[in-house]
Protein backbone atom coordinates (compact mmCIF):
# COMPACT_ATOMS: atom_id res chain seq x y z
CA UNK A 1 0.00 0.00 0.00
CA UNK A 2 1.41 3.32 -1.24
CA UNK A 3 2.09 6.37 1.51
CA UNK A 4 -1.35 8.21 -0.12
CA UNK A 5 -3.78 5.48 0.00
CA UNK A 6 -2.33 4.22 3.80
CA UNK A 7 -3.05 7.90 5.00
CA UNK A 8 -6.33 7.87 2.87
CA UNK A 9 -7.54 4.33 4.60
CA UNK A 10 -6.16 5.63 8.09
CA UNK A 11 -8.24 8.95 7.56
CA UNK A 12 -11.33 7.00 6.70
CA UNK A 13 -10.83 4.77 9.63
CA UNK A 14 -10.28 7.52 11.89
CA UNK A 15 -12.39 9.91 10.85
CA UNK A 16 -14.95 9.52 8.22
CA UNK A 17 -17.91 8.58 10.29
CA UNK A 18 -19.69 11.52 7.94
CA UNK A 19 -21.16 8.45 6.95
CA UNK A 20 -15.94 11.88 -8.02
CA UNK A 21 -15.63 14.08 -18.12
CA UNK A 22 -18.04 12.99 -16.80
CA UNK A 23 -21.72 12.68 -17.17
CA UNK A 24 -23.56 9.71 -18.03
CA UNK A 25 -22.20 8.75 -21.11
CA UNK A 26 -23.99 7.64 -24.16
CA UNK A 27 -22.82 3.77 -25.22
CA UNK A 28 -20.80 3.82 -27.99
CA UNK A 29 -23.16 1.43 -29.81
CA UNK A 30 -26.44 3.64 -29.69
CA UNK A 31 -27.76 0.89 -32.23
CA UNK A 32 -26.61 -1.92 -30.52
CA UNK A 33 -28.32 -5.37 -32.23
CA UNK A 34 -28.90 -8.40 -30.44
CA UNK A 35 -25.55 -10.06 -30.67
CA UNK A 36 -24.08 -7.20 -28.19
CA UNK A 37 -23.88 -6.71 -24.85
CA UNK A 38 -24.22 -3.51 -22.67
CA UNK A 39 -21.03 -3.37 -19.96
CA UNK A 40 -18.70 -1.00 -18.27
CA UNK A 41 -15.55 -0.54 -19.28
CA UNK A 42 -13.37 0.71 -16.02
CA UNK A 43 -9.80 1.82 -17.15
CA UNK A 44 -6.99 0.84 -14.75
CA UNK A 45 -4.56 3.44 -15.34
CA UNK A 46 -1.81 2.49 -13.39
CA UNK A 47 -1.50 -1.33 -14.72
CA UNK A 48 -2.73 -0.59 -18.39
CA UNK A 49 -5.54 -2.42 -18.31
CA UNK A 50 -9.92 -2.32 -18.40
CA UNK A 51 -11.72 -4.48 -16.99
CA UNK A 52 -14.94 -5.18 -18.56
CA UNK A 53 -18.16 -5.71 -16.12
CA UNK A 54 -21.93 -5.93 -16.29
CA UNK A 55 -23.57 -3.01 -16.27
CA UNK A 56 -26.43 -3.41 -13.54
CA UNK A 57 -27.43 -5.55 -11.48
CA UNK A 58 -24.44 -7.23 -9.35
CA UNK A 59 -21.82 -5.13 -11.94
CA UNK A 60 -19.43 -8.60 -12.41
CA UNK A 61 -16.57 -8.84 -13.95
CA UNK A 62 -16.93 -10.13 -17.54
CA UNK A 63 -13.32 -9.81 -18.95
CA UNK A 64 -10.04 -7.76 -18.54
CA UNK A 65 -8.20 -6.08 -21.54
CA UNK A 66 -4.48 -5.24 -21.94
CA UNK A 67 -4.40 -2.04 -23.21
CA UNK A 68 -0.64 -1.85 -23.73
CA UNK A 69 0.01 -4.59 -25.90
CA UNK A 70 2.62 -3.07 -27.49
CA UNK A 71 4.41 -1.57 -24.56
CA UNK A 72 7.71 -3.34 -25.49
CA UNK A 73 7.97 -1.00 -29.01
CA UNK A 74 6.43 2.09 -27.45
CA UNK A 75 8.99 1.69 -24.45
CA UNK A 76 11.55 1.54 -27.16
CA UNK A 77 10.77 4.86 -29.36
CA UNK A 78 10.41 6.69 -25.94
CA UNK A 79 14.41 5.86 -24.42
CA UNK A 80 15.57 6.42 -28.14
CA UNK A 81 13.98 9.81 -28.11
CA UNK A 82 15.60 11.93 -24.70
CA UNK A 83 12.47 14.73 -25.34
CA UNK A 84 9.82 11.68 -25.01
CA UNK A 85 12.07 9.84 -22.73
CA UNK A 86 11.53 13.83 -20.34
CA UNK A 87 8.17 13.89 -21.07
CA UNK A 88 7.38 9.82 -20.18
CA UNK A 89 9.19 10.56 -16.54
CA UNK A 90 7.46 14.09 -15.94
CA UNK A 91 4.25 12.34 -16.35
CA UNK A 92 5.31 9.37 -14.11
CA UNK A 93 6.57 11.86 -11.39
CA UNK A 94 3.80 14.24 -11.21
CA UNK A 95 0.16 13.84 -12.41
CA UNK A 96 1.07 9.91 -12.41
CA UNK A 97 2.05 10.38 -8.35
CA UNK A 98 5.21 8.08 -9.13
CA UNK A 99 3.25 5.76 -11.67
CA UNK A 100 3.09 5.59 -15.40
CA UNK A 101 -0.25 6.51 -16.61
CA UNK A 102 -1.11 3.86 -19.26
CA UNK A 103 -5.44 4.65 -19.63
CA UNK A 104 -7.02 7.75 -19.17
CA UNK A 105 -10.49 6.79 -21.24
CA UNK A 106 -12.46 4.27 -23.09
CA UNK A 107 -14.96 4.03 -25.42
CA UNK A 108 -16.64 0.46 -27.78
CA UNK A 109 -16.81 1.15 -31.14
CA UNK A 110 -20.21 1.28 -32.73
CA UNK A 111 -19.98 -2.55 -33.62
CA UNK A 112 -18.31 -2.92 -30.46
CA UNK A 113 -15.83 -5.14 -31.85
CA UNK A 114 -12.84 -2.80 -30.67
CA UNK A 115 -12.17 -0.37 -27.44
CA UNK A 116 -10.78 2.73 -28.21
CA UNK A 117 -8.19 4.10 -25.33
CA UNK A 118 -6.38 7.36 -24.87
CA UNK A 119 -3.34 6.58 -22.94
CA UNK A 120 -1.45 9.46 -21.54
CA UNK A 121 1.81 8.50 -21.17
CA UNK A 122 2.79 7.01 -24.25
CA UNK A 123 0.34 9.99 -25.75
CA UNK A 124 -1.53 8.21 -27.98
CA UNK A 125 -4.96 7.27 -28.51
CA UNK A 126 -5.18 3.55 -30.31
CA UNK A 127 -8.26 0.73 -31.32
CA UNK A 128 -7.54 -2.54 -29.30
CA UNK A 129 -9.63 -5.95 -31.12
CA UNK A 130 -11.72 -7.35 -28.62
CA UNK A 131 -11.28 -10.26 -30.05
CA UNK A 132 -7.43 -10.61 -30.56
CA UNK A 133 -6.55 -8.22 -28.25
CA UNK A 134 -4.25 -6.54 -31.31
CA UNK A 135 -4.02 -2.79 -31.71
CA UNK A 136 -5.92 -1.89 -34.71
CA UNK A 137 -5.06 1.65 -35.21
CA UNK A 138 -2.78 4.25 -33.47
CA UNK A 139 -3.33 7.84 -33.35
CA UNK A 140 0.06 9.90 -31.70
CA UNK A 141 -1.40 12.91 -30.05
CA UNK A 142 -0.03 16.75 -30.60
CA UNK A 143 2.45 16.92 -27.90
CA UNK A 144 3.39 14.57 -24.72
CA UNK A 145 0.19 13.63 -23.12
CA UNK A 146 -3.02 12.09 -23.69
CA UNK A 147 -6.29 12.86 -22.02
CA UNK A 148 -10.02 12.89 -21.56
CA UNK A 149 -12.18 12.01 -24.40
CA UNK A 150 -15.83 12.08 -25.53
CA UNK A 151 -17.49 9.92 -28.08
CA UNK A 152 -20.21 11.56 -30.32
CA UNK A 153 -23.96 10.96 -29.93
CA UNK A 154 -23.48 8.29 -33.38
CA UNK A 155 -20.26 6.58 -31.84
CA UNK A 156 -18.45 7.23 -34.82
CA UNK A 157 -16.24 10.12 -33.43
CA UNK A 158 -14.17 10.06 -30.72
CA UNK A 159 -12.61 13.82 -28.94
CA UNK A 160 -8.91 13.58 -27.16
CA UNK A 161 -7.29 16.22 -25.19
CA UNK A 162 -3.64 16.92 -26.09
CA UNK A 163 -2.97 18.12 -22.98
CA UNK A 164 0.58 19.25 -23.29
CA UNK A 165 -0.35 21.06 -26.97
CA UNK A 166 -3.85 22.49 -26.01
CA UNK A 167 -5.21 20.81 -28.63
CA UNK A 168 -7.90 18.55 -29.25
CA UNK A 169 -8.23 15.95 -31.83
CA UNK A 170 -11.73 14.91 -33.30
CA UNK A 171 -11.00 11.37 -34.55
CA UNK A 172 -12.71 8.50 -36.59
CA UNK A 173 -13.16 5.74 -34.00
CA UNK A 174 -12.90 3.11 -36.61
CA UNK A 175 -10.24 3.91 -38.61
CA UNK A 176 -8.62 6.54 -36.40
CA UNK A 177 -8.01 8.90 -38.84
CA UNK A 178 -8.28 12.58 -37.78
CA UNK A 179 -11.51 14.11 -38.96
CA UNK A 180 -10.54 17.86 -37.48
CA UNK A 181 -8.67 19.41 -34.56
CA UNK A 182 -9.56 22.60 -32.79
CA UNK A 183 -7.55 24.96 -29.55
CA UNK A 184 -7.81 25.03 -26.47
CA UNK A 185 -7.00 26.75 -23.07
CA UNK A 186 -3.98 25.35 -21.31
CA UNK A 187 -4.13 21.87 -20.48
CA UNK A 188 -7.32 20.53 -22.13
CA UNK A 189 -9.03 18.29 -20.07
CA UNK A 190 -13.07 16.91 -20.48
CA UNK A 191 -14.67 16.87 -23.43
CA UNK A 192 -18.32 17.02 -23.97
CA UNK A 193 -20.42 16.26 -27.19
CA UNK A 194 -24.11 17.70 -26.85
CA UNK A 195 -26.60 15.34 -27.49
CA UNK A 196 -27.86 16.67 -31.27
CA UNK A 197 -23.66 16.01 -31.57
CA UNK A 198 -23.84 19.58 -33.26
CA UNK A 199 -21.17 20.62 -30.69
CA UNK A 200 -18.38 19.98 -28.15
CA UNK A 201 -17.29 21.32 -25.31
CA UNK A 202 -13.86 21.32 -24.10
CA UNK A 203 -12.50 22.66 -20.52
CA UNK A 204 -9.19 23.55 -19.59
CA UNK A 205 -7.89 23.36 -16.66
CA UNK A 206 -4.33 24.81 -16.62
CA UNK A 207 -1.27 23.69 -14.74
CA UNK A 208 -2.20 21.32 -11.86
CA UNK A 209 0.78 19.84 -11.49
CA UNK A 210 2.64 23.10 -9.94
CA UNK A 211 2.76 24.00 -6.11
CA UNK A 212 1.46 27.28 -6.21
CA UNK A 213 -1.76 26.47 -4.57
CA UNK A 214 -2.84 29.44 -2.46
CA UNK A 215 -5.52 31.70 -3.97
CA UNK A 216 -3.34 34.60 -4.79
CA UNK A 217 -1.70 32.87 -6.79
CA UNK A 218 -3.96 31.60 -8.98
CA UNK A 219 -3.21 33.36 -11.88
CA UNK A 220 -0.38 31.06 -12.25
CA UNK A 221 -2.32 28.11 -13.04
CA UNK A 222 -2.56 29.65 -16.72
CA UNK A 223 -5.65 30.54 -19.19
CA UNK A 224 -8.21 28.38 -18.35
CA UNK A 225 -11.26 28.31 -20.36
CA UNK A 226 -14.45 26.05 -21.68
CA UNK A 227 -14.03 26.32 -25.41
CA UNK A 228 -17.30 25.34 -27.43
CA UNK A 229 -16.87 24.44 -31.52
CA UNK A 230 -19.20 23.20 -34.01
CA UNK A 231 -18.48 19.73 -34.12
CA UNK A 232 -18.77 19.73 -38.04
CA UNK A 233 -16.38 22.54 -38.67
CA UNK A 234 -14.32 22.41 -35.63
CA UNK A 235 -14.84 26.89 -35.47
CA UNK A 236 -14.98 28.05 -32.32
CA UNK A 237 -18.45 29.17 -31.05
CA UNK A 238 -18.07 30.24 -27.85
CA UNK A 239 -15.16 31.23 -25.10
CA UNK A 240 -17.09 30.64 -21.65
CA UNK A 241 -14.48 32.27 -18.75
CA UNK A 242 -15.51 31.02 -15.36
CA UNK A 243 -13.24 33.83 -13.67
CA UNK A 244 -15.49 36.82 -14.44
CA UNK A 245 -18.59 34.67 -13.40
CA UNK A 246 -17.29 33.31 -9.94
CA UNK A 247 -16.31 37.10 -9.35
CA UNK A 248 -19.80 38.54 -10.13
CA UNK A 249 -21.32 36.23 -7.61
CA UNK A 250 -18.68 36.90 -5.27
CA UNK A 251 -15.89 34.29 -5.60
CA UNK A 252 -13.29 35.73 -6.28
CA UNK A 253 -10.92 33.26 -4.50
CA UNK A 254 -12.32 30.19 -6.26
CA UNK A 255 -10.43 28.46 -8.89
CA UNK A 256 -11.66 28.49 -12.34
CA UNK A 257 -10.17 25.77 -13.55
CA UNK A 258 -13.55 23.74 -14.44
CA UNK A 259 -12.76 19.87 -14.20
CA UNK A 260 -16.05 16.86 -14.81
CA UNK A 261 -19.15 18.40 -15.76
CA UNK A 262 -22.53 17.03 -16.37
CA UNK A 263 -25.31 18.67 -18.69
CA UNK A 264 -28.64 18.15 -17.74
CA UNK A 265 -31.11 16.47 -19.88
CA UNK A 266 -32.44 19.79 -21.75
CA UNK A 267 -29.14 20.86 -21.80
CA UNK A 268 -30.01 24.75 -20.19
CA UNK A 269 -27.96 23.71 -17.42
CA UNK A 270 -24.62 22.61 -17.05
CA UNK A 271 -23.29 21.65 -13.70
CA UNK A 272 -19.23 21.72 -13.04
CA UNK A 273 -16.55 20.89 -10.79
CA UNK A 274 -13.61 23.30 -10.18
CA UNK A 275 -9.81 22.73 -8.77
CA UNK A 276 -9.63 22.64 -4.84
CA UNK A 277 -13.83 23.20 -4.16
CA UNK A 278 -15.52 20.62 -1.91
CA UNK A 279 -19.04 21.03 -3.86
CA UNK A 280 -20.15 22.24 -7.77
CA UNK A 281 -22.13 24.70 -9.53
CA UNK A 282 -24.97 25.12 -11.90
CA UNK A 283 -24.41 27.41 -14.69
CA UNK A 284 -27.35 28.46 -16.66
CA UNK A 285 -26.06 28.73 -20.63
CA UNK A 286 -28.81 31.02 -21.71
CA UNK A 287 -28.31 33.83 -19.07
CA UNK A 288 -24.84 32.73 -19.16
CA UNK A 289 -24.33 33.07 -15.49
CA UNK A 290 -23.95 30.51 -12.59
CA UNK A 291 -27.24 29.89 -10.64
CA UNK A 292 -26.26 28.11 -7.68
CA UNK A 293 -23.53 27.31 -5.66
CA UNK A 294 -23.44 23.89 -3.73
CA UNK A 295 -20.69 23.46 -1.09
CA UNK A 296 -20.39 19.89 0.20
CA UNK A 297 -19.01 18.28 3.59
CA UNK A 298 -15.43 18.10 4.35
CA UNK A 299 -13.98 15.16 5.99
CA UNK A 300 -12.01 16.25 8.56
CA UNK A 301 -9.17 13.98 7.77
CA UNK A 302 -8.57 15.75 4.78
CA UNK A 303 -5.24 18.03 5.03
CA UNK A 304 -5.88 21.65 4.64
CA UNK A 305 -2.25 21.62 2.91
CA UNK A 306 -4.07 22.32 -1.09
CA UNK A 307 -0.32 21.33 -2.25
CA UNK A 308 -1.26 17.64 -1.06
CA UNK A 309 -4.71 17.47 -2.84
CA UNK A 310 -3.97 15.28 -6.34
CA UNK A 311 -3.36 16.85 -9.04
CA UNK A 312 -4.97 20.37 -7.34
CA UNK A 313 -8.37 17.86 -7.19
CA UNK A 314 -10.93 18.19 -4.25
CA UNK A 315 -13.90 16.73 -5.40
CA UNK A 316 -13.63 15.24 -9.47
CA UNK A 317 -16.37 13.22 -10.83
CA UNK A 318 -19.95 14.43 -11.18
CA UNK A 319 -22.72 12.45 -13.17
CA UNK A 320 -26.08 12.95 -13.72
CA UNK A 321 -29.45 10.29 -13.23
CA UNK A 322 -30.90 9.91 -16.73
CA UNK A 323 -34.24 11.94 -15.39
CA UNK A 324 -32.25 14.84 -14.49
CA UNK A 325 -33.44 14.35 -10.83
CA UNK A 326 -30.53 13.50 -8.86
CA UNK A 327 -26.47 14.28 -9.13
CA UNK A 328 -23.80 12.14 -8.25
CA UNK A 329 -20.84 13.28 -6.96
CA UNK A 330 -16.93 11.69 -6.10
CA UNK A 331 -15.85 13.86 -3.39
CA UNK A 332 -12.17 12.58 -4.34
CA UNK A 333 -10.31 14.04 -1.38
CA UNK A 334 -12.87 13.69 0.93
CA UNK A 335 -12.86 10.02 0.83
CA UNK A 336 -16.71 9.61 -0.13
CA UNK A 337 -19.39 9.93 -2.80
CA UNK A 338 -23.23 10.97 -2.25
CA UNK A 339 -25.74 11.91 -4.51
CA UNK A 340 -27.60 15.33 -5.05
CA UNK A 341 -31.14 16.02 -4.92
CA UNK A 342 -31.02 18.47 -8.28
CA UNK A 343 -34.26 20.35 -7.08
CA UNK A 344 -33.28 21.48 -3.15
CA UNK A 345 -29.18 20.20 -3.40
CA UNK A 346 -29.85 18.51 -0.48
CA UNK A 347 -27.15 15.38 -0.10
CA UNK A 348 -28.15 12.25 0.69
CA UNK A 349 -25.76 9.89 2.85
CA UNK A 350 -21.60 10.56 2.57
CA UNK A 351 -20.80 7.28 1.44
CA UNK A 352 -17.27 6.04 2.42
CA UNK A 353 -14.75 5.53 -0.67
CA UNK A 354 -11.26 5.42 -1.01
CA UNK A 355 -10.20 8.23 -3.33
CA UNK A 356 -13.29 8.30 -5.54
CA UNK A 357 -11.51 9.43 -9.19
CA UNK A 358 -14.88 9.29 -11.23
CA UNK A 359 -19.13 8.99 -10.99
CA UNK A 360 -21.04 7.70 -14.28
CA UNK A 361 -24.25 5.82 -14.38
CA UNK A 362 -25.46 2.74 -14.58
CA UNK A 363 -27.02 1.14 -17.70
CA UNK A 364 -30.28 0.89 -16.24
CA UNK A 365 -29.83 4.58 -14.93
CA UNK A 366 -30.68 3.08 -11.56
CA UNK A 367 -27.54 3.44 -9.94
CA UNK A 368 -24.22 5.97 -10.03
CA UNK A 369 -20.95 4.03 -10.45
CA UNK A 370 -17.63 5.47 -8.94
CA UNK A 371 -14.08 4.19 -9.20
CA UNK A 372 -12.56 3.98 -5.80
CA UNK A 373 -8.74 5.08 -7.10
CA UNK A 374 -7.72 4.43 -3.67
CA UNK A 375 -8.83 0.76 -3.01
CA UNK A 376 -8.88 -0.73 -6.58
CA UNK A 377 -12.70 -1.42 -6.44
CA UNK A 378 -15.55 0.39 -8.14
CA UNK A 379 -18.64 1.10 -6.06
CA UNK A 380 -22.64 1.45 -7.13
CA UNK A 381 -24.77 3.68 -4.99
CA UNK A 382 -28.59 3.79 -5.72
CA UNK A 383 -29.81 6.66 -6.78
CA UNK A 384 -33.12 6.30 -5.14
CA UNK A 385 -31.76 5.61 -1.73
CA UNK A 386 -28.29 7.39 -1.75
CA UNK A 387 -26.74 3.87 -0.39
CA UNK A 388 -23.76 1.73 -1.39
CA UNK A 389 -24.98 -1.16 -2.81
CA UNK A 390 -22.25 -3.39 -4.28
CA UNK A 391 -18.60 -2.85 -4.61
CA UNK A 392 -16.65 -5.23 -7.60
CA UNK A 393 -12.59 -5.55 -7.13
CA UNK A 394 -11.04 -4.20 -10.61
CA UNK A 395 -7.06 -3.44 -11.32
CA UNK A 396 -4.33 -0.99 -9.93
CA UNK A 397 -5.79 2.84 -9.57
CA UNK A 398 -9.17 3.00 -11.20
CA UNK A 399 -10.18 5.96 -13.22
CA UNK A 400 -12.45 6.62 -15.88
CA UNK A 401 -15.74 4.25 -16.18
CA UNK A 402 -17.85 4.36 -19.69
CA UNK A 403 -21.01 2.18 -20.87
CA UNK A 404 -20.11 0.52 -23.48
CA UNK A 405 -21.09 -2.58 -25.95
CA UNK A 406 -18.94 -5.89 -26.31
CA UNK A 407 -19.93 -8.74 -28.89
CA UNK A 408 -22.70 -10.67 -26.28
CA UNK A 409 -20.58 -14.51 -25.67
CA UNK A 410 -17.05 -12.29 -25.47
CA UNK A 411 -15.28 -13.23 -22.20
CA UNK A 412 -11.88 -11.38 -22.98
CA UNK A 413 -9.47 -11.46 -25.92
CA UNK A 414 -7.75 -14.33 -26.77
CA UNK A 415 -4.11 -14.89 -25.91
CA UNK A 416 -3.75 -11.95 -23.62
Amino acid sequence: MSAFRARHAASMAAALVLAVTAPATVSAAPNASADLREVMFVGNNWEGTADVIKSTGDFAKVGRINVIPDKDARMAEINADPIKWIAFMTIRNSVGEGHDQFVDDMYSTPDGRSMVVSRPSFADVVSIDLASGDINWRFPVSGYRADHMAVSPDGTRVAVSASTSNTVHVLDINTGKQAGSFATGDKPHENIFTSDGKQIWNMAIGDVNTATDAPWLDWTKGDRKITVVDAATFKQVKVIDMRERLDAIGLTDYSDAVRPAAFSPDESKLYFQVSFFNGFFEYDIATDRITRTKTLPKNPATSTDRTTWVNDSRHHGISMKPDGTKLCVAGTMDDYATVVDRATLQEGPLVTASKPYWATVSGDGKSCVVSESGADQVTAIDFATGRKTVSVPVGDHPQRVRLAHVPANWTGAAGH
